[in-house]
């Protein structure tokens, strides 16, 4: 199994930047291969996404679900066919002590959020994506790893900026990575 684990500050509170993490109809605007997303729910446990995804001559569909939602504190999500993937959103609330929390406008609102991602690569059905020929599942994996990473930090550095509502230099901390 590959874990993905990031985390980053955001100067708000858990319960301003909660809703940002369970509104999944907006992450096109943060991630760059994700074209749309199809929702069947509420938001809560048992909400159903179709994530819409493309990258280089692939075009994927990921049926993903909520499985708890604890909130302000945690969404937890698994993917529902094709690959076996679950994962984490987290809030944790900070108390201000320092330089990077400081620079807030409000200095008694922060927290720190989590994104985790644990999925196994080779669990992926071949069957499902339509490789081009000569293209191997193997091959497609090796090349999706990096961009894994960059994606998930592309998403948490755009939510900061959505959810602060202007943008700033982003200090992610790469708590684990594939």
């Amino acid at each position: 199994m590959d874990r993905i684990l990031l985390s980053t500050v955001v100067h708000r509170e858990p319960e301003t930047v909660f809703p940002y993490l369970q509104d999944f109809t907006n992450y096109p605007t943060y991630a760059k291969h994700l074209e749309s997303v199809d929702i069947d729910g509420d938001g809560g446990p048992g909400t159903a996404y179709d994530l819409h995804l493309k990258w280089w001559k692939l075009r994927y569909t990921a049926k993903s679900r909520v499985t708890v939602v604890d909130e302000p504190a945690s969404l937890r999500w698994e993917l529902r066919t094709d690959i076996d993937a679950r994962g984490e959103w987290r809030v944790e609330p900070l108390e201000r002590r320092g330089s990077e929390e400081s620079t807030a406008a409000d200095p008694n609102a922060a927290s720190r959020v989590y994104f985790e991602a644990v999925y196994d690569p080779h669990s992926a059905d071949e069957d499902v994506v339509s490789l081009p020929r000569f293209v191997s599942m193997g091959w497609v994996i090796d090349k999706l790893r990096p961009r894994l990473m960059d994606e998930a930090r592309r998403v948490l550095e755009r939510l900061v900026e959505d959810i602060e509502g202007q943008r700033r230099e982003v200090e992610l901390t790469v708590h684990e990575m594939p």
